[in-house]
């Protein structure tokens, strides 16, 4: 009998509450609403892309030689132009010395030829003279010229040989790890033994639908062309990227396979922390990884757009709660244009001036009659307030 009062005692407050909510002369449900007005917003389209970096080069040995020196850090950025791996000199030396010296003997036999020749050519004014004697001292002279532009080539291709024992950065850039240690034989047919990437700027490369990609570009025509969009993107961890980015290519064929445009746009990359010589330097933006691309345009554009909370969706789609008069409660349908997290804008099913429910639209439903405050503004109830208990 105990138990049977208790349930009673808590099940008649919870009846109360419902039959004071249904009481046909309980006070209207207090919301908060916003009126539909045209608002300044910037057209945006979303995209998943990669980075990709500028430059990546690989280095390889470009000479047969022994590799001496490993003279970077591996994971530091590089400077183009800095001394990266030196090889085994000493048998290039060698050979450079050797056809200096063989470039050396050919000079000099070129210069005996060319007095014999000018003394050859003098006698042949006077009865001592022979046309023979000269035309064998014309031919020696020009034989022993084209030796010493050959030893002269030959010198040059020993130095390059010799040049080719220092491997330097093309460019700048974040260098890898190296896969192969001071100590061992490297020849051109080793493969990479470090690879550089470029660092900042980085492209991001995205697909776009063909059809996609010729609205962005009639959308725009006006303003300068697809050029003229700013670029942003999202990090992998879904926080936003403060640098802003601009197409600068797009690829000419559509791919049969997707029915998508390779675009791509250049977007700096500065470092988190200044950098200091030698050391790894840390950048938001890490080749090949995955972003969210935002095309958006530069101009703001007037659409109607309402609070992104005002806006619910069933089976058959988007709608959103209307005043009509009285205050009374209609659902309308509408479809979304290019919205955001927290504005929605409406391309069709509402107009401008009407009155939409953004807050409390768990306490309406359709044909009901409500107490309507502007959002931010002191709820102002139409009931008197509740007496001090125990009155």
């Amino acid at each position: 009998m105990r138990s049977v009062m208790i349930r009673a005692a808590i099940a008649l407050p919870l009846l109360s509450g419902v039959a004071l909510a249904q009481m046909p002369g309980g006070p209207p449900p207090a919301v908060g609403v916003v009126k539909v007005l045209p608002t300044a917003i910037v057209e945006t389209a979303d995209f998943i892309g990669r980075i990709q970096a500028v430059d990546r080069v690989a280095l390889t040995a470009r000479v047969t030689a022994f590799l001496d020196q490993r003279l970077f850090t591996e994971g530091a950025e590089v400077v183009a132009g800095d001394l990266l791996y030196r090889l085994e000199r000493a048998p290039f030396e060698a050979a450079v010395a050797q056809q200096e010296a063989a470039v050396a003997d050919v000079g000099a036999r070129l210069t005996n030829a060319v007095a014999h020749l000018a003394r050859a050519q003098k006698l042949l004014a006077t009865p001592a003279g022979l046309r023979a004697t000269y035309e064998d001292a014309q031919a020696s002279q020009e034989s022993l010229a084209a030796l010493y532009a050959a030893a002269q080539a030959q010198l040059q291709t020993a130095r390059i040989a010799l040049s080719y024992t220092e491997i330097r950065a093309p460019v700048g850039g974040k260098i890898s790890r190296g896969s192969v240690t001071p100590g061992n034989a490297v020849s051109p047919t080793s493969g990479t033994l470090a690879t550089i990437v470029s660092q900042d700027p980085m492209y991001v490369v995205f697909p776009v639908a063909s059809r996609t990609l010729t609205a962005l570009q009639t959308r725009y025509a006006a303003k300068g062309g697809i050029g003229a969009v700013a670029v942003r993107l999202k990090l992998p961890d879904g926080s936003p990227y403060a640098q802003t980015g601009e197409i600068d290519y797009i690829d000419p064929t559509v791919s049969p396979t997707t029915d998508t445009v390779t675009v791509r746009a250049r977007i700096a990359n500065p470092a988190l922390r200044p950098p200091e010589p030698g050391k790894s330097v840390d950048r938001p933006l890490l080749d090949g990884a995955f972003v969210a691309v935002s095309v958006e345009g530069i101009q703001p554009v007037a659409a109607l757009g309402i609070p992104r909370a005002a806006v619910l969706s069933d089976q058959q789609g988007d709608y959103v709660y209307v005043l009509g008069d009285g205050n009374k409660v209609e659902q309308r349908r509408i479809r979304l244009g290019q919205s955001t997290a927290a504005m929605a804008v409406v391309a069709a099913g509402l107009k401008d001036g009407e009155t939409v429910v953004a807050e409390g639209i768990q306490k309406v439903r359709p044909g009901a009659v409500v107490a309507p405050a502007p959002i931010g503004a002191p709820p102002n109830p139409t009931a008197p307030p509740a007496a001090p208990a125990g009155k």
